[in-house]
């Protein structure tokens, strides 16, 4: 059976603005732009071929349309969600890692940190933030900012000053054994010399 879907991006736009009433919110949830909400949305109402928003000064309402479309996509997202919660990598010990959605995560071989580290179960959310890591729904966070974050480890993984990318992870599980692998093996990626500058480089600690 084919689904006749629209882009995934848009629905979870959609769904999001639809249920704070509000892009900026939307956006601060699913880490991007109010514009890029907007768009997004705009998009799959010309795609849909209704509207789904009336946009009224500083408000954001509902239409009779995007009423009945929501509770539907709204189950949807909680069904794949409770499915792939019920996944379990293979490895005896999970480490959730968030990533910054600007990451491409070729740079992070994960798949050959999987085939070394057989005992660690490696899961991936992107986007995540802070918000993602205080929540607890990762584990480890590889941000994009400054990297000062009182009570949290930060490991910059590339070289410069000023803005980066930053390995965080709370101080009281920063030494836990699948996140010291995971640090080393950012460490390892620095050391392949052939492909060292396509890698992350673990240069400095902060927040210690």
């Amino acid at each position: 059976m084919t689904y006749a879907l629209p882009p995934l991006n848009a629905l979870l736009a959609f769904e999001a603005a639809a249920r704070h009433l509000s892009f900026k919110l939307a956006a601060h949830e699913l880490h991007v732009t109010p514009a890029a909400v907007g768009q997004q949305v705009k998009a799959l109402e010309a795609r849909l071929g209704v509207r789904l928003f009336d946009r009224l000064h500083k408000q954001l309402i509902l239409t009779a349309a995007g009423q009945a479309y929501l509770p539907g996509i709204s189950e949807g997202f909680r069904h794949i969600a409770e499915a792939t919660s019920q996944l379990k990598p293979a490895g005896a010990v999970l480490l959730q890692l968030g990533v910054h959605g600007s990451l491409d995560l070729r740079r992070l071989a994960l798949e050959e940190f999987r085939s070394t580290h057989a005992e660690i179960g490696l899961r991936v959310l992107q986007p995540a933030g802070l918000h993602e890591l205080v929540e607890g729904k990762v584990d480890l966070l590889i941000a994009r900012g400054l990297g000062h974050h009182p009570g949290y480890r930060c490991d910059r993984i590339d070289e410069g000053s000023g803005l980066g990318d930053w390995l965080v992870a709370p101080e009281g599980t920063a030494d836990c054994p699948e996140v010291v692998s995971f640090r080393e093996w950012l460490r390892t990626l620095q050391a392949e010399k052939p492909r060292a500058s396509h890698r992350p480089r673990l240069v400095g600690i902060s927040g210690r």
